[in-house]
């Protein structure tokens, strides 16, 4: 009987040795990440296309002549 005890004691001490060898490890965090919106158009961005419609009626109405 001491000696199946020695022999657990033995092998429960040689166990959690190993178990424990490792030590405690910081954890990794990994890196936020940040999302970032571009803006890359002008304030009057949404004044180009009826600008250009403007121009090219005035250009068409100036340059056609007028029906008798």
């Amino acid at each position: 009987m001491r000696r199946s005890l020695l022999a657990t004691t033995v092998v429960l001490a040689m166990t959690s040795s190993i178990a424990q060898a490792g030590g405690t490890v910081e954890p990794v965090m990994a890196p936020a990440v940040v999302a970032q919106t571009t803006h890359n158009s002008s304030s009057g961005s949404g004044l180009v296309v009826p600008l250009l419609l403007l121009l090219v009626i005035v250009a068409v109405a100036s340059s056609s002549t007028p029906v008798r």
